[in-house]
């Protein structure tokens, strides 16, 4: 199954947090590391605190989806990752973006990622490396760039 993963950062060194996760992700059991978008900079949406450092990345995996939560969880586990209040400021987060073209909607996840078409910060690392990509139950993500083209966000050189 091919999954899609939101990577961002703003506490500690955040690049190379995110550097971190994209490592793991590629040493991941069951799965393989197909594509990495480039890194993001980007001011923080309903949050608080430094701008976020993005990617996104795109993984081959035969892990289930909640499996594959789990193992997203333990990489952010292992950056210290705490969750004091609802988009508190974080050493590492990931989401399980997309999970092939599945429609996921549990108390523990909801795929596609809620409000993922309304974020510069997980559209355009994902139309980077996936342009013409569609988000199910919302059709072509390309459709929503136009947007959230007011949202500050910078690729990293």
């Amino acid at each position: 199954m091919i999954a899609w993963v939101g990577i961002g950062a703003n506490l500690g060194d955040a690049q190379a947090n995110v550097l971190d996760a994209l490592a793991r992700l590629a040493r991941l059991g069951g799965s393989t590391l197909l594509h990495t978008s480039s890194l993001y900079r980007t001011a923080p949406i309903d949050s608080s605190g430094d701008d976020y450092i993005n990617a996104v990345a795109c993984l081959d995996t035969t892990l289930a989806p909640h499996d594959l939560l789990r193992a997203l969880q333990d990489i952010e586990q292992a950056h210290g990752r705490e969750r004091p209040y609802h988009n508190a400021p974080r050493t590492l987060d990931l989401d399980l973006l997309l999970y092939g073209d599945e429609v996921i909607a549990s108390p523990a996840l909801s795929v596609p990622h809620p409000r993922m078409h309304e974020r510069a910060f997980v559209l355009q690392p994902l139309l980077e490396i996936a342009p013409d990509i569609d988000i199910p139950g919302h059709g072509p993500a390309r459709s929503f760039a136009a947007l959230v083209a007011g949202q500050t966000i910078a690729r990293l050189a």
